[in-house]
């Protein structure tokens, strides 16, 4: 429960927006509220997914195209009808085809043999010659063109088209499918019209049937969809596509599936979600959607060149130079591709795809019983992506890194895209998913705005406060991660340094203040850059000439007291080389001493209302400012508590003394680090274990054992202030001494 109050604390607010974002998406989705802009971009990956599907070779649709080389081999379009009669008995008889449909209608009659003007000369101006009206007679057969391609028609599977509108009503319909009466009451959801220019009687007659080739774009001029049932009158005439596919199939009927549906309303209103054809061996069942359409499911670019159907020049077949086994048993669709005869659409795959290529392919889409759907339950689909893509996102984007945040965007924007394209290849449905992917990219780009207005911030300004404390490597550790570090008071293991330069008084005498300040500025720069890049120190404060520094926060290091030892040396070592450049100059010689101590301290932002510094508190750091104090007394150049050679094992010490500092009761033993054992010379060692055995002597009050061991120590390294410190002392205790109850501590009653 903790775990959780922390994390809502943290994430809470980013989770409530992740939240909004997705009930805003989900309520899209149910029908709440609309947007013609998501609907535009939904169009549009449908679109695109149809384009993605490319070609599907169809051999069973054939494309007699009246072209441009067929327009130079007969003329002009349209052709008289004893071309057209040729051309039916050539496809019907000589090719032997299944299935023939017109994408071209013949609503007036054709008078181009000249016999209706013989006719009328033969009434009229030439009624008084003699065998007139006989030859006339024997010559109807030849020049009645309409008779010719009516009796071309009588008794093939021709299917003639015609075009619906609400204007005129010119030729004469079909029979219908079925009619309102047929319904039983019923109202179908189906386009409708009031007027249509159909073929003459005559002709429509002898033909086996009859479809419109009317297409309905959408707003923006695209064709996308086909009406294949539309209601005319009281009669209810089936598309093009749909009355060739019937009569290749055989059907007997054409009826609406109303599936379990019963009668609705008060007006016995219903929606049919199929239409069935009725075959002599079962039936065929077609989905439909609204106004009883499908969605065309355009393959390839469309075209002779297109690769999904084979298109075949009209001359060509009338010549008969087209191979026999390409047409024969195929649907024959009879169409132009000619620029100038106007039947090139505009469709998601093409701006100018052939209108008969449309017919093909809801032809194909019959023929395979396999048809695009917007099924009953997208609704719930499409609920069920957005729900589900947008909470967890919503949860998990908060607490995510940048690159992980990235790849689980990623991961589900391509999940919805892959689930979307499933449903589309393998079951057939056109479900929406734009306002899923638009969700998942709101809630990336909401977590990531969040993250660099809020969390960002706090972390450049966590960095830039910390940054005038800690090396730039942890400051590019604590950027990746600024939550983990906080400025609040809290007690820790820390391990604290004290640095001063001794004689400072003397030497800002001896220099100008131009001089004085370059010195100083050289001797600070060479410790702040020891102690922070090289074992990642914190600063702390320059207090004058001194500096303060302390290892294990904001970062905690669990080897804070050997960082603090290893810098300590190194300081050593940068102020020698820095003492020679100076006395090069003629500059003061430089000399620090370093007191360092481990423990437990107060770390955090402290301060006052008008200045504040992230520091340490507490008598471990207490002590350590002692130790860098009382370095002088014992001539060494770095002082070190016990706790902190306790810590920090790896270096050879020399113990100096057990003390008792000022404000303290405990007395510690103190030690001045020497360096790693690799790095310290045998010679050195055997000078430690020779002071070792000296000072036991001495805590054992044994000063006639103990000061000749250090005047030999003292005779071998006479610039061991050490050495001399403990000849004075053991004279002094050999005069007066300390007794037998004495604990061997120094006490130090000055700071």
């Amino acid at each position: 429960m903790a775990r959780l109050r922390k994390a809502f604390g943290r994430y809470g607010a980013r989770w409530a927006l992740g939240f909004v974002l997705t009930l805003a998406a989900v309520l899209y989705t149910n029908g709440t509220w609309h947007s013609h802009a998501i609907e535009r971009q939904d169009t549009i990956i449908a679109d695109q997914r149809m384009r993605l599907e490319g070609p599907a070779p169809d051999p069973r649709i054939v494309i007699v195209d009246i072209d441009p080389k067929s327009l130079a081999a007969v003329g002009r379009f349209p052709w008289s009808r004893d071309v057209m009669a040729k051309l039916v008995d050539q496809l019907a008889g000589h090719y032997a085809t299944a299935a023939i449909g017109f994408d071209v209608s013949f609503p007036e009659p054709d008078t181009s043999s000249g016999y209706a003007v013989l006719a009328r000369l033969a009434r009229h101006e030439l009624k008084d010659v003699p065998g007139m009206a006989a030859k006339l007679a024997a010559l109807e057969p030849e020049l009645d063109y309409d008779g010719r391609f009516a009796k071309a028609l009588a008794g093939r599977p021709v299917v003639l088209g015609y075009n619906v509108s609400s204007e005129l009503a010119k030729g004469v319909l079909p029979k219908p499918a079925f009619t309102v009466a047929d319904l039983g009451g019923r109202q179908l959801d189906a386009y409708v019209r009031s007027g249509y220019e159909a073929n003459i009687a005559r002709l429509q007659a002898a033909a086996r049937g009859g479809g419109s080739f009317t297409v309905i774009p959408d707003v923006d001029g695209v064709v996308r969809t086909v009406p294949l049932l539309q209601r005319i009158g009281d009669g209810y005439y089936p598309s093009l596509g749909l009355a060739t596919a019937a009569v290749y199939l055989g059907a007997t009927a054409i009826v609406p599936d109303f599936g379990s549906e019963a009668p609705g309303g008060a007006d016995g209103a219903a929606g049919a979600d199929a239409i069935d054809l009725t075959l002599p061996h079962g039936t065929k069942r077609i989905l439909v959607g609204d106004g009883l359409t499908t969605v065309v499911q355009f393959r390839g670019p469309g075209g002779p060149g297109g690769g999904t159907f084979r298109y075949v020049s009209a001359v060509d077949v009338l010549n008969g130079k087209v191979p026999a086994d390409v047409l024969k048993g195929a649907i024959v669709l009879v169409g132009t591709t000619a620029p100038g005869l106007q039947d090139l659409r505009s469709t998601p795959v093409s701006s100018v795809y052939p209108g008969v290529e449309v017919h093909a392919n809801v032809i194909k889409s019959i023929l395979d019983g396999r048809f695009k759907s917007y099924p009953d339950y997208a609704t719930a689909i499409e609920f069920l992506q957005v729900l589900v893509a947008g909470t967890l996102l919503a949860l998990l984007l908060p607490a995510l890194a940048p690159l992980p945040a990235v790849l689980a965007s990623g991961a589900v924007f391509a999940g919805v895209v892959g689930f979307n394209w499933f449903l589309y290849r393998e079951m057939d449905w056109t479900t929406d998913m734009f306002i899923c992917l638009l969700l998942v990219a709101l809630l990336f780009v909401a977590n990531v705005a969040w993250g660099y207005l809020f969390e960002f911030r706090k972390g450049r300004a966590l960095v830039s406060r910390f940054g005038e404390y800690v090396a730039p490597e942890l400051v590019a550790q604590m950027a990746e991660n600024p939550e983990a570090y906080t400025m609040e008071g809290e007690s820790r293991e820390l391990s604290v340094m004290f640095v001063d330069v001794r004689g400072f008084t003397t030497i800002s005498e001896g220099l100008s203040p131009k001089a004085l300040r370059e010195y100083i500025n050289l001797y600070l720069t060479a410790m702040s850059e020891d102690i922070r890049a090289s074992h990642q120190g914190t600063l702390d404060k320059y207090i004058g000439d001194a500096v303060m520094a302390f290892w294990g926060a904001p970062v905690a290091f669990a080897d804070h007291a050997s960082r603090a030892v290893a810098t300590s040396l190194l300081m050593q070592a940068s102020a020698a080389r820095l003492n020679d450049a100076f006395q090069r100059r003629g500059w003061p010689r430089l000399t620090i001493g370093i007191g360092i101590n481990s423990g437990l301290m107060h770390v955090g932002d402290m301060g006052s209302a008008i200045r504040r510094a992230y520091t340490v508190m507490g008598d471990a750091v207490n002590l350590g400012s002692r130790l860098e104090g009382i370095t002088k007394v014992y001539g060494v150049g770095i002082a070190v508590g016990a706790a902190t050679r306790l810590a920090a094992p790896e270096f050879v010490y020399r113990e100096l003394d057990l003390v008792r500092v000022k404000g303290k009761n405990e007395p510690v033993a103190i030690f001045e680090p020497l360096g790693k054992p690799a790095d310290v010379a045998p010679a050195v060692l055997d000078e430690l274990a020779a002071w070792d055995a000296a000072l036991a002597r001495v805590r054992a009050q044994d000063w006639d054992a103990a000061e000749p061991a250090i005047a030999a120590l003292h005779a071998a390294h006479p610039g061991r202030a050490l050495y001399a410190l403990y000849l004075e002392r053991v004279a002094r205790w050999r005069a007066a001494p300390p007794g037998a109850g004495w604990d061997g501590v120094t006490t130090f009653d000055t700071k």
